[in-house]
């Protein structure tokens, strides 16, 4: 899909490319960001941005966002994206600030939203548990109401760069004799709280990021609760669905396709040192012509695009052999990493 752009957006455009380029820090730009950069410097682009007034994108004016059109959003992510940076923090920022302001009361939009758009608190996701699999509802994680806390029994696993985290925004059952859907709430839990555990597990590839947290008799003040009890899985779908907006991720689709192309292009040779694109458009032209003229039946003429077909009857058939005969992998997608 090609924009058709205002000059005023144009600019927009334009500036954002800029900015990226004269502030991005060079020391972020390596392989694997999630696993080879500390803390600290896993923040220095989220700080940048909050400086700028660019950290939030998605969040409205009155919240600290930057009251931007839609297709300055679009602008934006398409940049960012192509450019190559590690967005801020996704559970901070697109996952549980979303939930506060929206379903938050004020006390806690004016405690935790100055501090997640700062990058003061770093959130983790407690949502995953040991043997629930996908099924987000059998959370057993528990949550009994002690005057003005709640005591918290449970255990979330892989929970993603939770070594790092100052809170964990957590679904825990508080009504075990309702429907599963029913009887779940959303707390925030201080990750410094006396008995939160956090173990690491270590992936295939030796990497941290991924841990168990472990809940023993945890005391959460009543006051972190966000909306109403047992209403958690209205706010966890809300949070699900900004998630999975946001993980898209066109513009980062749009630089590994532009990237597998250029290597095609200009990298990927034969025995002989040929390109291999060119000989693949080479020999699907000489298949064609080869069909059309076994067949001797139709007549070739020229499309408005420049590109020729068969008419006549078969003329299908033709075509779809040519296409038949390139190797499969030639036309699988392809997909990258960070």
């Amino acid at each position: 899909m090609e924009l058709n752009l205002s000059g005023e957006e144009a600019a927009f455009r334009d500036e954002v490319r800029a900015f990226i380029a004269e502030n991005y820090p060079a020391e972020m730009r390596v392989p694997n960001p999630e696993t080879d950069l500390s803390k600290e410097q896993m923040l220095l682009w989220h700080r940048i941005l909050h400086q700028k007034g660019w950290l939030a994108p998605l969040w409205p004016k009155e919240y600290g966002g930057p009251g931007w059109s839609i297709t300055q959003r679009f602008i934006f992510e398409q940049e960012t994206s192509r450019a190559g940076t590690l967005p801020p923090l996704a559970f901070s920022v697109t996952m549980v600030g979303p939930v506060i302001y929206t379903f938050g009361n004020d006390t806690q939009k004016q405690k935790f939203l100055p501090r997640i758009l700062s990058g003061e608190d770093w959130w983790c996701q407690g949502y995953s548990e040991p043997g629930s699999g996908s099924d987000l509802a059998s959370v057993r994680t528990k949550a009994v109401r002690d005057g003005d806390h709640y005591i918290v029994n449970g255990h979330k696993t892989w929970t993603t760069l939770a070594q790092h985290a100052d809170w964990i925004f957590c679904l825990v059952r508080t009504d075990s004799s309702a429907k599963p859907q029913a009887g779940i709430s959303f707390l925030l839990i201080d990750m410094k709280s006396p008995g939160v555990t956090v173990r690491p597990i270590i992936t295939i590839d030796g990497s941290h990021e991924v841990n168990d947290v472990f809940l023993e008799d945890v005391r959460v003040p009543a006051g972190n609760l966000i909306g109403e009890e047992n209403k958690g899985w209205t706010y966890a779908k809300f949070l699900l669905g900004n998630e999975r907006t946001s993980m898209a991720g066109i513009g980062r689709s749009t630089r590994y396709l532009e990237r597998l192309k250029h290597i095609v292009r200009t990298e990927v040779r034969d025995h002989r040192g040929r390109s291999v694109l060119r000989g693949i458009h080479q020999g699907h032209r000489a298949r064609r012509a080869r069909c059309a003229r076994a067949r001797g039946d139709g007549t070739s003429r020229r499309r408005p695009d420049g590109a020729r077909h068969r008419s006549g009857a078969g003329s299908l058939a033709v075509q779809d052999q040519g296409h038949r005969d390139i190797p499969a992998h030639h036309g699988s997608n392809a997909s990258g990493h960070r």
